[in-house]
C-alpha cells in the first residue's frame, strides 16, 4: 500500500469513459475493460482529480462539503484512492 499524505498529487488516468446516472458516476475503463460505479461522493472526487491536484485540496473540499472530520475523510479518501490506483484509474504525480 502506498504511503498517502496530504502532499500526494493525483490525477485521472486517461482512457476512461464516464457518465452520470441518477446522481452516481459510472465509468468504463478502456484499459482493463471493466465497469465501475464510483457513487455520488466517489464521482465528486473523480471530478476533483480531473487535473493533477494535491490530496490536501481534495480533503479540504470534501470536509467543507460534507459533515466529516479531516482525519476520517483522509482515511476514507486515501483508501478510495488506493483502490483506484490499484485498478489503474488514477496516476500519482511527483
Amino acid at each position: 500500500m502506498k504511503k498517502w499524505s496530504s502532499t500526494t498529487i493525483v490525477t485521472q488516468s486517461p482512457g476512461n469513459i464516464v457518465s452520470d446516472m441518477a446522481g452516481d458516476k459510472v465509468m468504463m475503463s478502456i484499459e482493463n475493460s471493466k465497469y465501475y460505479n464510483l457513487g455520488e461522493i466517489g464521482g465528486y472526487i473523480w471530478d476533483l482529480i480531473k487535473l493533477p491536484v494535491l490530496m490536501e485540496e481534495v480533503i479540504a473540499r470534501l470536509t467543507a462539503e460534507y459533515e466529516i472530520s479531516k482525519q476520517e475523510c483522509e482515511l476514507q479518501v486515501f483508501a478510495f484512492m488506493e483502490s483506484l490506483v490499484n485498478e489503474g484509474l488514477v496516476q500519482i504525480k511527483g
